[in-house]
């Protein structure tokens, strides 16, 4: 048996599932020819789920998201924190 602690962090899981997610809607979109950038920016901002393709359940994975918390992760990764 490991005498050692061991530590993890429920938030770093969450940003990796966010990120995980976003690269697969991100590829979704741009395998059908749309402008991934684009198509995320204007979900973000509307909630709109039509911005994002149904393609590869594209659709259904960014809605797994909270936009609040997305919002926040991009703006940290943005700054370096």
């Amino acid at each position: 048996m490991n005498d050692q602690t061991m530590t993890f962090s429920l938030h770093d899981d969450s940003e990796k599932q966010m990120r995980d997610i976003l690269t697969a809607v991100y590829d979704a979109l741009k395998e059908k020819g749309y402008n991934p950038i684009n198509q995320i920016v204007g979900y973000i901002l509307s909630e709109d789920p039509t911005y994002i393709t149904t393609h590869n359940g594209a659709r259904s994975l960014i809605r797994r998201i909270d936009r609040d918390e997305l919002l926040q992760v991009l703006v940290k990764s943005y700054l370096g924190e």
